[in-house]
């Protein structure tokens, strides 16, 4: 496996020199949407910790993950008015992943609406800002 790149998008989001839609964070995770979402809502996790993947996150790194990414699962279905929830985590290339910081995808599906394909749609930019400021909120009063 090959080794943590300190330069991948995730890492320069983590140190503030690339901007993100904040929806969430705490000391160990960042939560954000994701600019080219499948789905409204579309909110990737990722760890403060570097970790290429969940092949070599520690535990007690990812249980900080996973317990943000059920906390925004539980708030982003009813907030969004989803029929379902959706959480997918790729690792390594072969699996689709192509940032190599762990994240976790958090995606609201809707009954009868199919996905778009990955990274191929930059969503409005005011329509993302109108949705991290609503499911922020949410999760704050959540």
């Amino acid at each position: 496996m090959t080794a943590y790149d300190t330069n991948n998008i995730f890492a320069k989001i983590l140190r503030g020199e690339i901007p993100c839609f904040k929806v969430y964070e705490n000391d160990h995770v960042l939560a954000f949407l994701d600019i080219m979402p499948r789905a409204p809502g579309h909110t990737l996790v990722i760890p403060k910790a570097p970790a290429r993947n969940l092949l070599d996150i520690t535990e007690a790194d990812f249980v900080h993950v996973a317990r943000a990414t059920r906390l925004i699962a539980r708030v982003a279905m009813p907030l969004f008015k989803a029929d379902g929830i959706m959480i997918v985590q790729f690792s390594e290339p072969a699996s689709g992943q192509e940032v190599y910081h762990l994240h976790m995808h958090v995606i609201p599906r809707f009954a009868g609406v199919a996905l778009l394909p990955p990274a191929t749609v930059k969503a409005d930019m005011a329509a993302l800002k109108e949705q991290a400021t609503l499911l922020a909120a949410a999760l704050k009063d959540g």
